[in-house]
């Protein structure tokens, strides 16, 4: 091979390094959980899943890896598929804690297979599909959130909260400030929707939040029943 050839060969090897390290850098997740209250309690509507109506507690909506300028990587591997397989042992709790609302009614999988593909697998320098899964059940475990507002007497009952009082509970009990999301019922009332929580990129312990996201809630907000 030619001087010319190596040249090329050498600038190919350097392209592909940099788009896979770019694919798959990041500078931490956001665990986000969504209260079904709220995201059944709009104009859209929801569909429980197949096995029924789910708890009244905070749902998974996912782990994201996130940039500390606020952008996001997504669907980083186009060849990593979600499988099946690879979660059999976590169903049981995956149904119970990462419950699809969307409709028409469903077992879950079309919402994990979204997650996996857009956000797990920008993760994949880090953890596997089985370990992204289980690594978000357990720290959702690990906040607790809805016996955290309950035992500060922010309970879903339809009732207005301070968002102060709210985000104040939440960094009490777990060490960190937490971001919050709202969005609005048929009456137009803002209600607490979602919580993010930022994360190590080990994927395994509560940070402090290098850039909390805009949720755009007011000072008071409703904590919708489910």
């Amino acid at each position: 091979m030619g001087v010319k050839g190596w040249a090329i060969l050498k600038f190919l090897m350097f392209q592909s390094l940099f788009v896979s390290q770019s694919q798959e850098d990041f500078d931490f997740f956001y665990l986000v959980v969504q209260w079904p209250g709220a995201y059944c309690d709009t104009k859209r509507s929801c569909c429980y899943p197949t096995s029924g109506k789910p708890e009244a507690d905070f749902g998974i909506h996912g782990l994201w890896p996130n940039y500390k300028d606020g952008s996001w990587p997504s669907n980083c591997d186009p060849d990593s598929q979600f499988g099946r397989s690879q979660i059999e042992d976590l169903l049981s709790r995956m149904k119970k804690n990462w419950p699809t609302l969307s409709c028409p009614s469903n077992e879950g999988f079309n919402f994990w297979e979204h997650e996996w593909e857009k956000h797990g697998t920008c993760s994949e320098s880090v953890m596997d599909q089985h370990e992204y899964f289980e690594n978000a059940l357990k720290l959702k475990d690990k906040a607790n959130l809805l016996q955290i507002l309950t035992n500060s007497g922010i309970n879903p009952d339809d009732e207005f909260y301070d968002l102060n009082k709210i985000t104040n509970a939440i960094k009490d009990g777990i060490g960190f400030t937490p971001g919050l999301e709202c969005n609005k019922d048929p009456e137009r009332n803002a209600q607490l929707y979602q919580i993010y929580i930022c994360v190590d990129t080990s994927g395994t312990e509560f940070i402090e939040c290098p850039v909390l996201p805009r949720g755009r809630c007011p000072s008071k907000l409703q904590f919708a029943k489910f």
